[in-house]
C-alpha cells in the first residue's frame, strides 16, 4: 500500500503547481554530506527522492557521480532542465527499490523517510543498506520532534501526524533513530537546522 505522500499524483501536482518550491540552492545537509563524502573518497552516490535535483548538483560539481530516484515525472524534467540530461534518474517510488543492481559508495536521502509509514520506513533503510558497497556510507535526514508542527494535526500512530491533507509525518528522536538504524551501521546523529529541525543520520556498511 502506497503512502499518501508517496503517491505519484500528490508530488506531480505539487511540482506542477510550485515548481522549484525549495529554490535551487542545496540544503545545509547536502553541503555537509558532500564534505563527508569527499573526506571518505566516495565517488558515486544514490539519492532516493531526488526531486528536481537541487541537492544533486553540489555532488556533481565535486566529481561525485549521482543516480536518483524520483516519483514525479515533472520533477525529473525540471532536474534535466537545470542540471543536464546525463544524470540517471529512475522514475518510480522509493518503496519499489531497487531500480538497479548497482552497489553505491554513498547514499544521501534527504527529508524523505519521515513521509513514509512504519513498514515503508523499515524497507527504505533495508533497501538503501543493501545497495551500499562494503564500507559504503548512507546519510539520512529526518524531521525532529523539536519541529513546531510536532503533535499538530491528526494523530495517525505514535509520533506520526497528518499535518495537512496528503502529508503525514513521523517525528524522530534519538531513541527512535537508534531503534530504526541501530542494526545498519549507525555511528553518528547530528542535530541540524534546515527549514525545520532535522537529524542528520550517518551509517556505515561493514563487510
Amino acid at each position: 500500500m502506497v503512502n499518501e505522500s508517496e503517491k505519484p499524483e500528490f508530488w506531480e501536482s505539487s511540482f506542477i503547481e510550485k515548481q522549484e518550491m525549495w529554490g535551487l540552492e542545496p540544503s545545509r545537509s547536502a553541503i555537509l554530506a558532500k564534505d563527508f563524502f569527499i573526506e571518505k573518497s566516495v565517488k558515486n552516490i544514490l539519492i532516493p527522492g531526488i526531486g528536481y535535483g537541487r541537492n544533486a548538483q553540489i555532488f556533481k560539481e565535486n566529481a561525485i557521480t549521482v543516480t536518483g530516484i524520483e516519483i514525479s515525472k515533472t520533477a525529473i524534467e525540471m532536474a534535466r532542465k537545470h542540471y543536464g540530461r546525463e544524470m540517471m534518474i529512475h522514475h518510480g517510488s522509493v518503496t519499489d527499490m531497487p531500480f538497479d543492481n548497482y552497489l553505491y559508495e554513498g547514499i544521501f536521502c534527504y527529508a524523505l523517510i519521515h513521509l513514509l509509514d512504519a513498514s515503508e520506513r523499515k524497507k527504505l533503510i533495508e533497501d538503501c543498506y543493501r545497495q551500499l558497497s562494503d564500507h559504503g556510507y548512507m546519510i539520512f535526514t529526518a524531521i525532529s520532534k523539536e519541529a513546531p508542527n510536532y503533535e499538530k494535526g491528526k494523530l495517525i500512530s505514535k509520533d506520526r501526524y497528518e499535518i495537512f491533507e496528503g502529508v503525514k509525518m513521523f517525528f524522530y528522536d534519538r531513541i527512535s533513530i537508534q531503534s530504526a538504524f541501530g542494526k545498519f551501521g549507525l555511528f553518528e546523529i547530528i542535530e541540524i537546522k534546515e527549514n525545520q529541525p532535522f537529524f542528520l543520520i550517518k551509517c556505515k556498511k561493514e563487510k
